[in-house]
């Protein structure tokens, strides 16, 4: 089983706590983590551009990622989202354990 941590930005708090509420409630994800502001530096359609935005983090394994995705695509702000997984490399078994039994 790969355990994974996605990352998804949105434009308000708001936003991200009500996906990282709906996520956990769906089983889709074990947690979610609204991690506060960040300053975001990209192009887009190319024109350099900067923005304030929320970081959600979110653990779950590999096997939900394409569920995780479409339930974030369906209600995101954004045209194109950052949902973005990680593979969790360690982690304490107990807490890989519980990150298991929330997702059955």
């Amino acid at each position: 089983m790969q355990y994974i941590q996605i990352q998804i930005t949105f434009p308000t708090a708001e936003s991200a706590h009500e996906t990282a509420a709906k996520l956990v409630r769906e089983k889709l994800v074990a947690c979610a983590q609204v991690c506060g502001t960040v300053q975001s530096f990209y192009t887009w359609k190319g024109v350099a551009e900067t923005s304030r935005e929320t970081l959600l983090l979110a653990k779950t394994v590999s096997a939900l990622f394409d569920q995780v995705e479409s339930a974030v695509r369906a209600e995101h702000p954004y045209e194109c989202p950052q949902i973005v997984a990680l593979p969790i490399v360690a982690a304490n078994a107990d807490y890989l354990e519980w990150l298991k039994e929330q997702l059955q």
